[in-house]
């Protein structure tokens, strides 16, 4: 027998699937902290995949600093257009804010040949010397963290680094050694631990932190919100 259609709107859709979620935790006995819930949960929304509640590691009050960083107008800057396609840009457009990706600039990829680097790497370089209290979010390149964490031992402070790469060459140490490099330095970390994560991990994590900085987690509120 097929199920019941339920819902049609995204609103609607959301609202119940967060429902869901909760539900679920909840029968896990997990109880999330309020600072970090809506991160959290966007992203098992994102993936449906309650493994995050273990991988998601936060340094402390990250969820909270990172809100006050974008009602502050900071950028964000993501290691792929993917990632930046997924960000809300009306969101980031009410706080004044826009999010950026430089993986496609030629003078990135020159810098890169010169190098002999990645690509990404030579973009969070060169993000970094334009928007140095950027929140940068980093789904796809572990060598986008390790540039990162190069630029932050010579000084750099970003807003916030998401550290949610995907795949099984250097991403669990790049997350490790981002996370403690951010411990050391006081910058905001979200980090999923592990081998999982992706473009749609950074998106989602930027857009749980838009909605709490917008005070627009419920989707009917968003809306309204955004609309606005």
């Amino acid at each position: 027998m097929e199920q019941e259609v339920r819902h049609v709107l995204p609103a609607d859709i959301e609202r119940t699937s967060m429902e869901i979620i909760g539900a679920e935790l909840a029968r896990m006995g997990v109880t999330l902290p309020v600072e970090t819930e809506a991160v959290v949960k966007r992203v098992i929304h994102t993936t449906a995949d309650f493994d995050y509640v273990e991988n998601l590691r936060f340094t402390p009050q990250a969820a909270a600093r990172a809100v006050e960083a974008l009602r502050a107008g900071a950028v964000v800057v993501t290691d792929t257009n993917m990632a930046r396609s997924g960000v809300n840009k009306a969101g980031l457009g009410k706080l004044n804010s826009q999010a950026l990706c430089f993986m496609a600039d030629p003078e990135v990829a020159a810098a890169a040949r010169a190098a002999g680097s990645t690509r990404a790497a030579a973009a969070v370089e060169k993000a970094a010397a334009a928007y140095p209290q950027a929140a940068f979010a980093v789904g796809n390149a572990p060598t986008a963290l390790l540039k990162l964490c190069e630029l932050m031992e010579d000084g750099l402070r970003p807003a916030l680094v998401i550290a949610a790469p995907v795949g099984f060459v250097n991403v669990v140490e790049s997350k490790r050694r981002m996370f403690a490099m951010c411990e050391r330095t006081g910058v905001p970390c979200i980090a999923a631990m592990g081998r999982k994560g992706g473009s749609n991990v950074a998106a989602a994590i930027c857009n749980a932190l838009i909605y709490t900085a917008l005070d627009a987690v419920d989707p009917v509120k968003r809306g309204a919100r955004l609309e606005g």
